[in-house]
């Protein structure tokens, strides 16, 4: 029996000698390909991190010491280790295991993430608490070389440096976040990854030294000038200069290695920083290859590594093709993202317009404020994101950009439901936190051939805009595009009576496929579609007022401070007397599972909105 479907994790890892965790590792990783395979999830970065996740289990004891994963996704190799190996085939379905650390899952879950950069403040939080509460245990944040970018993690650095707390960041370095690494942090890893020397040379002095009393007494004095030794030997002591001591890089498949150096690290005094050179997606050679496409994949085949199901024209397709036609004829557009060429769209645009294309790393909020200061010059800046990530700059969208008026497009990828990421990751908020600043407009395509006419209305309005558009394409193929946008008014698709729907984006073809179904029982509700959820269209509601209909509003967004919200608002100050319903998600946060299932779940599918229409036929 293979020792994976017999050992009692995490007790009998300790137990192990070389051979028996060298045979581990390969199971794992033959685990996970074939695991994930069937469920999607990420597969690139836990395939990485088999050794490195081992060599803790290996230095640390989880009943009592605590760990935070950045991001969290590479955790599946921790969570198989600590007991979690059957719930892998409901990995990332509803009801099912998460794809990310979660405190109610298992005791071993200390923390939950899912975006990144947050897990050195949040370790060192925790370590401080540890402090306060005179409790000893170990503290680990695993940080990534692309996350470290992220600002969150340098305010980290800043606070942890100064204060010295007890804490182990272990730096796992694989050169990669989602797409190729940027910017200067990057370039200095890269001089650490190929300037060794010091840290050999060090260890090489400290050894001789302490071989002998005068040998300790001049290691004392020779204390006095070890900076300037760091100096010679490495470039930029940039952890160090900190407060931070730095150890590395070493090798982070080799289990040995580091689960030496995690042992004693133990012992230091202050905060360490243990820099690990991993590579993501070792030991699957399509992964290796092309870790970016096997980063968050969905079931795929094993032999030729191709998703099971072809991947159809998207929005985020229809974006990228978009803003390249648009910038071939207007040389004062510039692209923007956070370490997203691929997953945004914007791949091809980086490869066409080299100088007119900015990535910025993981760093949403400098993103913005980039874009402010781009706009203030002359620029028409379009910044492409993922809706949940857009949340990290909301600070920035509201000071930087509108209150000075400027205009930045705002191209939000992954609105609404997402799916299997869960709760982090669902696009559900943007409306809402979005329609609360003034100067913005907010606008949504209903079909994938709309978004060329939107962005390009979006990037001529000399204003603030956000375009917000769901993941994956259309649903139904017979909706025409608006062809000219006038501000703040909306398109009234099917004349119908009584019972008048409202809906906008992705949910505009859930509308129209029960208006069909609708039709088939006797009952034409009128459809609309809210292109702007801000402003609305007041002239309209007027008119649906006088004329008597009830109204159903339909979002894929929380209700409070959506569209919903709105349309009630201004209907109350005109006195409406007729029956209005909203549909969007609650107060509540949605978690991972199959699109069409929340849905389902949630009563955005086309049978629990027509049951919703029928009832205002009532």
């Amino acid at each position: 029996m293979k020792l994976i479907n017999k050992l009692n994790f995490p007790k009998d890892l300790k137990k192990l000698d070389e051979k028996d965790i060298k045979a581990l590792s390969d199971e794992l990783r033959e685990f996970l390909i074939e695991s994930v395979s069937k469920t999607g999830g990420h597969l690139a970065s836990n395939l990485g991190v088999v050794e490195l996740t081992l060599s803790l289990f290996k230095a640390f004891n989880f009943d009592k010491d605590k760990i935070v994963w950045d991001v969290g996704h590479q955790s599946y190799v921790y969570k198989i280790l600590t007991g979690r190996k059957d719930g892998f085939n409901k990995l990332r379905q509803f009801n099912g295991m998460s794809g990310f650390p979660k405190r109610n899952e298992s005791k071993y879950d200390c923390f939950d993430t899912g975006h990144s950069s947050t897990s050195i403040s949040a370790a060192l939080g925790i370590a401080r608490a540890r402090d306060l509460n005179k409790e000893k245990y170990s503290v680990i944040s695993v940080i990534g070389d692309g996350a470290l970018t992220g600002g969150m993690a340098l305010e980290a650095l800043n606070d942890v440096g100064f204060r010295k707390t007890n804490m182990i960041i272990i730096l796992n370095d694989n050169q990669m976040s989602i797409s190729k690494n940027v910017g200067g942090l990057s370039r200095y890893l890269n001089k650490l990854r190929i300037a060794p020397g010091y840290n050999k040379l060090k260890t090489d002095i400290q050894a001789s030294l302490n071989q002998s009393d005068l040998g300790k007494n001049i290691a004392g004095k020779i204390s006095k000038v070890k900076d300037s030794l760091k100096q010679l030997v490495v470039s930029s002591m940039f952890f160090e200069n900190m407060g931070i001591k730095y150890i590395g890089p070493i090798d982070g498949h080799d289990i040995n290695a580091m689960t030496e150096v995690f042992l004693k690290s133990k012992e230091v005094d202050g905060p360490v920083i243990i820099h690990v050179l991993t590579q993501k997606g070792k030991g699957y050679a399509l992964a290796e290859e092309s870790p970016s496409k096997y980063h968050g994949v969905g079931p795929f085949d094993l032999e030729s590594g191709e998703l099971n199901v072809s991947p159809k024209n998207s929005y985020s397709k229809a974006f990228g093709k978009a803003l390249i036609n648009l910038s071939a004829e207007d040389k004062k557009i510039v692209a923007i993202t956070a370490a997203m060429p691929e997953g945004t769209g914007l791949k091809c645009f980086s490869e066409k317009f080299k100088d007119r294309f900015f990535d910025v790393g993981i760093a949403e909020e400098h993103a913005v404020t980039l874009a402010a200061g781009m706009a203030s010059n002359g620029l028409k800046p379009v910044f492409a994101v993922y809706s949940t990530f857009l949340q990290r700059a909301f600070d920035q969208v509201l000071h930087d950009v509108c209150i000075q008026n400027l205009p930045v497009v705002f191209a939000i990828d992954r609105a609404g439901i997402v799916g299997e990421d869960g709760e982090t990751h669902q696009g559900i908020n943007d409306l809402s936190y979005l329609s609360i600043i003034p100067n913005i407009y907010i606008v949504a395509p209903k079909c994938l051939e709309e978004v060329e006419v939107l962005l390009k209305w979006a990037i001529n309005k000399n204003a603030p805009v956000a375009i917000r558009y769901p993941r994956g394409g259309n649903i139904i193929n017979t909706l025409s595009p608006i062809t000219k946008i006038e501000e703040g008014k909306w398109e009234i698709i099917n004349r119908g009576s009584k019972v008048c729907i409202i809906a906008t984006g992705k949910m505009v073809q859930n509308a129209m496929l029960v208006k069909d179904i609708l039709y088939e029982k006797g009952l034409n509700p009128m459809v609309i579609n809210a292109t702007f959820i801000k402003p609305i269209d007041k002239n309209l509601l007027e008119n649906i007022k006088k004329e008597g209909y009830n109204i159903l509003t339909i979002e894929d967004n929380i209700l409070k401070g959506g569209l919903g919200s709105s349309v009630k608002e201004y209907l109350s100050e005109i006195d409406y007397k007729g029956t209005i319903r909203s549909l969007g998600y609650n107060d509540e946060f949605i978690p991972q599972g199959n699109v069409d299932t929340l849905y389902k779940a949630y009563k955005l599918d086309c049978e629990s909105i027509s049951k919703a229409v029928v009832n205002l036929y009532d």
